[in-house]
């Protein structure tokens, strides 16, 4: 049975920094494509990075600020977000894509005080 778990959410002033994990299990982790989406109130659900290999991608609202890493050993996947604005204000996902299909974490809540 896949699971992500996603811990690190809170809240903070804007220009602040926080960092999110998400520990999978059920899976071989590093064969999964892991990423990150967000979906702040009244809007679709969009990603933030994704990791396949050794390429990471990013939304164009958050190159230079966030940071995916994964450790797979550990079948941890983190998202370092630095510099942050109220606009970075959402449930963010977790998200791994397997040979079975994709699968999405709880979701963890990022607040982003002006």
């Amino acid at each position: 049975q896949v699971q992500l778990v996603e811990s690190g959410g809170g809240s903070v002033q804007s220009g602040g920094s926080l960092k999110l994990s998400c520990v999978g299990s059920g899976f071989t982790f590093s064969h999964a494509v892991m990423s990150w989406y967000r979906e702040a109130p009244g809007k679709e659900r969009e990603l933030v990075a994704g990791n396949v290999g050794r390429t990471t991608t990013y939304a164009e609202s958050v190159k230079g600020r966030f940071t995916l890493s994964r450790d797979d050993a550990k079948s941890t996947v983190n998202l370092q977000m630095n510099s942050l604005k109220p606009e970075d204000t959402a449930v963010y996902y977790c998200y791994a894509n397997v040979a079975s299909g994709g699968f999405w974490g709880q979701g963890i809540q990022v607040s982003v005080a002006s």
